[in-house]
């Protein structure tokens, strides 16, 4: 066994999700707490099919599920939940519920009696959205992409005139996913304008806080989050922000009468333990210490952010304070930073992004992401999720991404 299992390391990246300096993805950090829970569930191989053969388990989801719905907002009574696959499966099950509310017959009849049902969503919010459409046969097209501000949030004024477009177009909107922190802006839409809306045109308000659901632990941040108690569904994963260890996703709803005719034939269950390492964390750390994990997170968010302000080597995508712990900048080599703006400079510093990043996986040093978007070209997408990070590893990463950087200059003089 030994000799199998060795050879798979290397194959590994340089950097693991658990290191301190590993700011590629939104799930970083490993909680030993969580970590001795998992192994536990591992050991015990068990299921959530049945209370005879899980029943500690299944009361502990029960507890923790409610709890949740407390955070949100939510009579702790009337609100349903389940742990899902991931925040792909939590979302789908969202567009599945409020196609279910508003046409029930599609359970028996299937779509073939169904209107040109329309849904609604940002710009910048998680491809899962259209990718739902099309697994449940509504069909990605039917996905109205709405316009965002130059922040990554869903313009309410936007919003409506799509609503009232689709109806005059004879589509049936049913629909709105509100993203409470966007996948690479870190962005907030604001809910409770969009939940008006939803109110006046009767559409189910779904809230995606898959990323920012764990400011909801914080005093100082939930702020950010204020209407998502209006929502009828919520995708919150603890394995973001609260570093419960993947997996660890759930779907929140807010009334049990949504899902009731929904799921009393054929109820499909995970299979998976996901409950117990969040409760074992939550007994060891309390709402005080996640919000204080949540709390460090973004202090080291803006810690990185007036660092980059400070840099001439540096330029931030915007220059507006991040509202969560993502943070977007361009690295400027010093042959471009005396360049007018233009294509010429937009196609070299298109190039500096991909050419660090490969010298650093191959330094494995440190790990951070980068892309385009809309009219940007390539920048870098910090994010700071691990508890365990420092200021000295924020300042690691600027003067990683800096050093790279002079060869990078060398290799565009040379090249042009």
């Amino acid at each position: 066994l030994h000799s199998r299992c060795r050879p798979t390391v290397p194959q590994c990246p340089p950097l693991s999700p658990g290191h301190p300096r590993f700011f590629n993805q939104l799930s970083s950090g490993l909680d030993v707490i969580g970590l001795a829970g998992e192994w536990l569930t591992s050991t015990a191989n068990t299921n959530m099919f049945t209370y005879e053969v899980s029943p500690v388990f299944i009361l502990m989801e029960e507890v923790l599920l409610r709890k949740m719905q407390e955070i949100v907002g939510w009579s702790e009574e009337m609100g349903d939940g389940i742990f899902c696959p991931g925040g792909t499966i939590s979302n789908l099950y969202s567009v599945h519920l409020a196609r279910y509310y508003f046409f029930p017959e599609v359970k028996t009849k299937g779509m073939t009696d169904l209107p040109r049902l329309t849904l609604f969503t940002s710009a910048h919010s998680h491809y899962s959205v259209k990718k739902s459409a099309a697994v449940l046969g509504i069909g990605s097209e039917n996905v109205v992409v709405v316009k965002c501000d130059d922040r990554g949030r869903m313009i309410p004024a936007e919003l409506e005139y799509s609503i009232i477009t689709a109806k005059d177009k004879g589509c049936v909107p049913i629909y709105v996913n509100a993203t409470a922190g966007t996948t690479v802006y870190g962005a907030f839409d604001p809910i409770r304008v969009i939940a008006d809306i939803c109110e006046r045109h009767r559409l189910w308000l779904h809230v995606d806080a898959a990323w920012g659901g764990g400011l909801l632990m914080s005093k100082r941040h939930r702020m950010k989050l204020e209407g998502i108690e209006r929502a009828w569904s919520v995708t919150w994963n603890p394995h973001k922000m609260m570093g419960a260890p993947l997996q660890c996703s759930a779907i929140l709803v807010k009334k049990k009468t949504h899902t009731t005719g929904f799921t009393n034939t054929q109820y499909t269950y995970m299979i998976h333990v996901d409950v117990f390492k969040l409760w074992l964390m939550w007994k060891a750390k309390g709402l005080e210490g996640f919000g204080s994990q949540v709390n460090k997170c973004l202090e080291n968010a803006e810690y990185l952010f007036n660092k980059i302000k400070q840099r001439p080597d540096f330029e931030l995508v915007f220059n507006s304070k991040p509202e969560h712990s993502n943070v977007c900048f361009w690295y400027i080599p010093p042959s471009l930073r005396n360049m007018p703006p233009g294509p010429e400079r937009n196609r070299r510093l298109h190039e500096v992004a991909p050419k660090i990043k490969a010298q650093m996986m191959e330094n494995g040093m440190t790990m951070i992401g980068y892309q385009p978007l809309g009219d940007k070209v390539n920048f870098f997408r910090c994010v700071i999720s691990n508890p365990a990070t420092q200021t000295e590893d924020v300042d690691f990463l600027l003067e990683e991404i800096a050093r790279i950087g002079q060869d990078i200059k060398l290799q565009l003089t040379e090249t042009n």
